[in-house]
């Protein structure tokens, strides 16, 4: 066991998060890692109220173990989704994007420990004096919304800014890892692709194996999704959103919007407003506005129906240093391990 201020926080015993991504950390994987010793999060923003109350529900009969939900703090019900949370006892509240004040007033005033993603200092800083009780930084290596500066160079700049717990993401996968993290002031790392590719992860086989047979090279940042840095596996699919011009652009765009709209049940105006509310201040096209309303169609089709060459996979770069598929009790198991063998070679030097 490894005691950090995070562990503490959180009532768990080891300082490893399980990150939300959507469509894959459903209550089978969160559950898996919480009871392994670390921090499972369900990733309810693509998930109903209903689904998300199920998840909940789900994670609770398979373990005591403290776990987290993931919400979008923009989303018309996201007040709801809180009222829930609190009502079952949920002890980490994190967040799909930027947090709201209010929501996470209501949160630590319920006794929910509330720890969003940021991706600057400047963002750490904000919701800091909002009183949030830890932060995920994330770098430029890690999968999904992303931004340009490293692991390595964003970690300290945050830890020196805010007096809080601060969770490091973007490129860990090992105990080695950890210990890095934890030597530059983090309380602990969270992973998300790792995760994703254990044998409690939902996603399907057969993609998972495409992850496993990518470099570090075969990831991109592509703008061409949601209007919003994203690393993604490349893939044809990426390639052709971003070489598209503007009429095969919004033409992909609404062909894929009928399908997501058929899916989701909401209207085209439903769906636009949706798009633009995740515009994030952004200029964006029509065809954007209607690719961010549906990107969760695109991670659908990979994460859930196994359509690799239909769908986007969000990725960290990390994915190249990754080649098996072990349980979360196993990974958790061996990224401590290695810790210890860390820690133990460290011991082995000596400053004069």
């Amino acid at each position: 066991m490894i005691k950090t201020p995070l562990t503490e926080l959180m009532g768990i015993r080891y300082p490893i998060v399980q990150t939300g991504m959507g469509y894959v950390a459903g209550a089978r994987l969160a559950a898996a890692t919480s009871k392994a010793g670390g921090l499972g999060i369900i990733a309810a923003s693509t998930m109903s109220v209903q689904q998300m109350t199920e998840a909940i529900h789900e994670v609770k009969d398979r373990t005591g173990a403290p776990f987290g939900v993931n919400i979008r703090s923009d989303a018309d019900d996201a007040g709801d989704r809180v009222d829930i949370m609190i009502k079952e006892g949920v002890r980490v509240a994190s967040f799909a994007l930027a947090p709201k004040r209010e929501l996470i007033a209501k949160l630590k005033d319920a006794g929910v420990v509330t720890m969003p993603s940021v991706g600057a200092r400047r963002h750490a800083e904000k919701v800091a004096s909002w009183g949030v009780d830890a932060l995920i930084i994330q770098g430029g290596e890690g999968g999904g919304h992303t931004g340009a500066v490293p692991t390595t160079l964003l970690l300290p700049d945050v830890v020196d800014a805010v007096d809080i717990p601060v969770v490091a993401a973007g490129g860990f996968f090992s105990g080695a890892g950890l210990v890095a993290a934890l030597s530059y002031g983090a309380a602990g790392v969270a992973m998300g692709t790792r995760f994703l590719l254990t044998t409690d992860s939902t996603v399907p086989e057969e993609v998972q194996q495409v992850y496993l047979g990518k470099s570090v090279r075969d990831t991109v940042v592509t703008t061409r999704v949601d209007g919003v840095p994203h690393r993604v596996l490349s893939s044809a699919l990426v390639e052709s959103l971003e070489s598209a011009g503007r009429l095969r652009g919004l033409l992909r765009a609404v062909l894929s919007g009928a399908r997501f709209k058929k899916l989701s049940g909401l209207s085209w105006g439903e769906m636009i407003r949706e798009g633009q509310r995740m515009k994030h201040g952004r200029e964006l096209s029509w065809a954007q506005v209607l690719m961010a309303a549906n990107t969760p169609m695109l991670l659908k089709a990979a994460m859930v129906d196994g359509r690799a060459d239909l769908g986007v996979m969000a990725s960290g770069q990390v994915v190249g240093l990754i080649n098996d598929l072990p349980s979360c009790a196993e990974l958790i198991e061996r990224v401590m391990a290695e810790a210890e063998e860390a820690f133990t070679r460290l011991g082995g030097f000596h400053i004069e």
